[in-house]
C-alpha cells in the first residue's frame, strides 16, 4: 500500500483486532472458569449431602438425594465397586469408573466387630458406634458426562469421602450440569464475534478520516513544493497549519530550508555574475595586449601582459579555492606553530612597499590544528589587505588567548567604517569602487580569509586601531 492513511488504516485494524481477540478471550476464559466453579460448589453440596446420609448408616436403598436429574450421583466402595447410584442414572464417565450398577459390598455388613468402638482405625479416623464422618478435605474436582433417564450432558464431579460406623471408607461422586456454563460462554463468543466486524469497520473508518484529516497540511506542502519545482521558483513558501505538531514543524523547518536555499542560489548566482565580471576584464585586457603585439611587435607590453596573466592566475586561485570550501571540504588536521608560520610568511614578502612588523613569542608558543596551506593564505590576505590601505605601517602579532591563538594584523590606513565591518567580508566586495583594479584586486581575500577561519572553527573580526587605521583579528581554536 502506498498510501499513508490506508497503511495506518490496516494497522490501526490490525491492532485493534489482535487487542479485541486477547481480551474476547480472556473474558470467556474468566467466564468459563467462574461457571465451571460454580458447577462445582453446586457439585460439592450434593456430594456432601449424601457422603452426610452415609455416615449416619443410612442404608444404600433410603439414600435421598437432591434433584437426580441434575446431580447424578455414584457412590464407590474401597474396592471401587459401585454401592449406589441416583435414580434414572444409565451412563457415566469422569468418576474413575463407568459402572453404574449398584454391587454391595460384603465389608458393609461384615466389618462391625466390637474392636472399632471408641477407638481409632488403622487410617487414623475416629470411629464411634452408629455414626461415621465425612471427610473434610477439599473434593476432588472432574469433568464428565452422565446420561440420565436417556438425556446425555456435561457435568462437573465432586469427590467426597466418608467413613460409616463400620469404618467402611466409601466415595460420593455428585455431579452438577455444565449446561449453563456452556450456554452462556457460546452466547458470549456469538456475541464477540457478530460484533468483531462492526468494531473493527468502525475503527478503520475512524482511522481513515482522522489520518485524512491530519495528513491534510502535508498534502498542501507538498503540492506548494511540487509547484515550487516546477516553477523553480525560491521566493514562494509551504502552508504552515496553526498547529503545534509535528506537521507544523515540519513545515516551519521545509520554509527555513526554502530560505536557506534561496540565500544560497542567490550567493551563486551574485558568485558567478561578479566571477564572470572580474575574469572578463583581464582576459579582455590581455587579449588586447596580445592582438596589439602580433600586429606590431614594438608596441607589446610585456609587463602588462605579465600582470594580467598573475592577476588572473590569482583570481582563478582564489575562484578555485572559494569553490572548494562551498563544496564542503575539510580542513587539515596539521599541528601548526603559528608564530613560527607568520614568520614564514613575513620573510617571503619580499616586494611589499611598507616593512612589515612582527612580534610573536619565542618558539613553543601556540599551536592550533589546521590545514597549514589554507592558515598561510589566510595570513597572506590579511597582510596584502593591510598593504593596499595602510600609509606608513602594517604590524602583524600573535599571541595566546582563551584557549585559542590570536593572529593581530594592524595597519594605519583609513580604517572601516562600522557600518561596513560585515559587508567587507562579503565575496567582490571593494569599499573604495573608484580606485584601480590593480590596486584595488578582486574583493576575495577578505572573504577567503572568513570562510576558512569558519571552517576551522575561529573566527574572523575588524575593529578600529586607535584614531586610525584598521584591526583584523583572526582566533583559532589550540591544538588539544
Amino acid at each position: 500500500m502506498r498510501s499513508v492513511r490506508a497503511r495506518a488504516a490496516l494497522g490501526a485494524t490490525v491492532v485493534v483486532a489482535l487487542a479485541v481477540v486477547a481480551a474476547g478471550l480472556g473474558v470467556l476464559l474468566v467466564l468459563r472458569a467462574n461457571l465451571t466453579d460454580q458447577a462445582g460448589l453446586q457439585a460439592e453440596v450434593a456430594a456432601r449431602e449424601t457422603a452426610g446420609q452415609l455416615a449416619l448408616d443410612v442404608p444404600y436403598g433410603k439414600l435421598e438425594m437432591s434433584d437426580e436429574e441434575d446431580h447424578p450421583v455414584q457412590v464407590t466402595d474401597e474396592g471401587g465397586r459401585v454401592v449406589a447410584v441416583s435414580k434414572d442414572l444409565e451412563a457415566i464417565s469422569g468418576t474413575g469408573t463407568d459402572r453404574v450398577t449398584p454391587q454391595p459390598s460384603p465389608a458393609a455388613t461384615e466389618k462391625s466387630d466390637d474392636d472399632h468402638d471408641g477407638h481409632d482405625d488403622d487410617d487414623g479416623v475416629s470411629i464411634t458406634p452408629g455414626r461415621g464422618e465425612v471427610s473434610t478435605d477439599a473434593p476432588h474436582f472432574s469433568n464428565g458426562t452422565a446420561t440420565v433417564d436417556g438425556d446425555s450432558a456435561d457435568y462437573r464431579f465432586a469427590s467426597i469421602e466418608a467413613t460409616n460406623s463400620a469404618g467402611l471408607t466409601l466415595t460420593v461422586h455428585a455431579g452438577a450440569p455444565l449446561a449453563a456454563e456452556q450456554r452462556a460462554v457460546a452466547s458470549v463468543r456469538g456475541a464477540m464475534l457478530a460484533g468483531l466486524p462492526v468494531v473493527l469497520l468502525v475503527v478503520a473508518g475512524v482511522t481513515w478520516l482522522v489520518t485524512r484529516r491530519a495528513l491534510r497540511p502535508v498534502e498542501g506542502i507538498r503540492r506548494e513544493m511540487a509547484a515550487i519545482t516546477a516553477s523553480e521558483d525560491l521566493s514562494r513558501r509551504v502552508p504552515e497549519p496553526g498547529s503545534h505538531d509535528e506537521i507544523a514543524r515540519l513545515a516551519r523547518t521545509t520554509n527555513e530550508t526554502l530560505t536557506a536555499l534561496e540565500a544560497s542560489v542567490d550567493r551563486q548566482r551574485r558568485f558567478v555574475a561578479d566571477a564572470s565580471h572580474e575574469l572578463r576584464s583581464p582576459i579582455a585586457s590581455l587579449r588586447t595586449q596580445l592582438e596589439v603585439g602580433a600586429a606590431y611587435p614594438e608596441l607589446l607590453d610585456v609587463e602588462g601582459a605579465v600582470a594580467d596573466t598573475v592577476r588572473l592566475q590569482v583570481l582563478a586561485a582564489d575562484l578555485l579555492l572559494l569553490a572548494r570550501l562551498d563544496a564542503g571540504e575539510r580542513p587539515g588536521k596539521a599541528r601548526v606553530d603559528i608564530g613560527a608560520l607568520v614568520h614564514e610568511e613575513v620573510s617571503q614578502r619580499t616586494g611589499d612597499r611598507i616593512a612589515v612588523t612582527v612580534s610573536v613569542p619565542e618558539p613553543g608558543g601556540p599551536e592550533v590544528t589546521c590545514s597549514r596551506g589554507q592558515l598561510a593564505r589566510v595570513i597572506g590576505n590579511l597582510l596584502d589587505n593591510a598593504e593596499r590601505h595602510a600609509e606608513s605601517s602594517v604590524a602583524v602579532a600573535v599571541r595566546a588567548e582563551r584557549g585559542g591563538a590570536v593572529v593581530a594584523v594592524t595597519d594605519d590606513g583609513a580604517g572601516v567604517p562600522e557600518a561596513e565591518r560585515e559587508r567587507i567580508f562579503e565575496r567582490f566586495v571593494r569599499l573604495d569602487d573608484a580606485r584601480a583594479r590593480d590596486d584595488g584586486g578582486a574583493g576575495l581575500g577578505l572573504a577567503i580569509a572568513r570562510d576558512v577561519a569558519t571552517r576551522h572553527g575561529g573566527r574572523l573580526t575588524v575593529a578600529g586601531a586607535g584614531e586610525r587605521g584598521a584591526r583584523f583579528e583572526l582566533w583559532l581554536p589550540g591544538s588539544r
